[in-house]
């Protein structure tokens, strides 16, 4: 067996070795969490053992972290472990942590109908074309880094169709110990995400005019070579909602909101998680199939019709 290693000279070497297989913004989420979390409480150990990782878990708990964030830790520190055991600098032992049950769930937040008609009907009478990227997220449902890298040769008015194919992000890199953000633009995180969205008819009567004499390498959002970047598009968003005295609903809310719509309106479940660009159809069920009390008096009415 080689000579045992610490957790932090592991880490050093599973950070060359990883950088070749994954993206730079994935890459550079690890880095942060190793950084942040995983270095401070064990970079100088040998061995970790699994009572040590569930105290770690319910410590960051009481900081305030949440389970999913404490799970993306978990997950890199399996790989840094697993990859040490591999090149025999230490046994690897598996550990099987717990969770104290989650008793609250946070409600999605939506756009009642009347809201997002408001709205909608607020930009067509108001144009520009950062309203314009809040008509799209409430039209084809697409995330704040895919707008703000959506180009308008993205948008094929012909056929009526949004390909989505990239994303744009500000990363936080930490390299030789200085911190730093890049702004990159990327493909989506899964291939689920590379999708074609068809363009709804009011969004088309929109969209037909300028298609016809903007560069198509564009951003849309800008109409400009260079884009918005999605801090900078939420700030805007927020004082555009403030202006139309809207709820105070977070983008990813225009997300929802075109989901429950679709759900709404009886569409298939696996249309909407296609459309959605989400990576399995039970995501899309955990987020927005939830029936309300009217589904629910109507399916033990039934129920009893057939007892009858």
């Amino acid at each position: 067996m080689k000579q045992q290693k610490k957790l932090s000279e592991v880490i050093g070497l599973w950070k060359i070795d990883k950088k070749q297989f994954v993206k730079k913004s994935s890459f550079a989420a690890y880095i942060l969490l190793i950084e942040n979390h995983i270095l401070p409480t064990f970079g100088e150990l040998y061995i970790i053992e699994e009572s040590e990782v569930q105290g770690f878990v319910i410590k960051k708990l009481e900081d305030g972290l949440s389970h999913k964030t404490i799970k993306d830790i978990l997950i890199v520190l399996k790989m840094i472990l697993k990859f040490g055991a591999k090149r025999k600098f230490f046994d690897y032992l598996p550990f099987d942590i717990q969770f104290p049950t989650e008793r609250e769930r946070n409600d999605i937040e939506v756009l009642s109908r009347s809201d997002q008609k408001k709205i909608m009907n607020y930009i067509q009478d108001h144009f520009t074309f950062r309203n314009l990227g809040v008509y799209i997220c409430l039209s084809a449902g697409i995330r704040i880094g895919e707008i703000c890298a959506l180009s308008w040769e993205d948008i094929d008015t012909d056929n009526a169709i949004i390909s989505i194919r990239k994303t744009i992000q500000r990363i936080y890199l930490i390299e030789d110990g200085e911190r730093r953000t890049e702004l990159i633009i990327d493909t989506p995180k899964t291939k689920n995400s590379n999708r074609e969205i068809p363009i709804s008819k009011d969004l088309l009567k929109i969209l037909k005019p300028f298609k016809k004499v903007v560069n198509p390498s564009f951003f849309v959002l800008t109409n400009d070579s260079k884009p918005t970047e999605p801090r900078t598009y939420r700030s805007y968003y927020k004082s555009f909602m403030n202006e139309l005295d809207m709820p105070d609903i977070k983008f990813h809310g225009l997300r929802h909101s075109f989901a429950t719509r679709c759900i709404e309106s009886n569409c298939d479940y696996k249309t909407v998680s296609v459309l959605l660009g989400h990576s399995n159809i039970s995501t899309t069920l955990n987020l927005y199939v939830h029936p309300n009390m009217e589904q629910k008096k109507r399916a033990i009415e039934q129920m009893f019709k057939t007892l009858r």
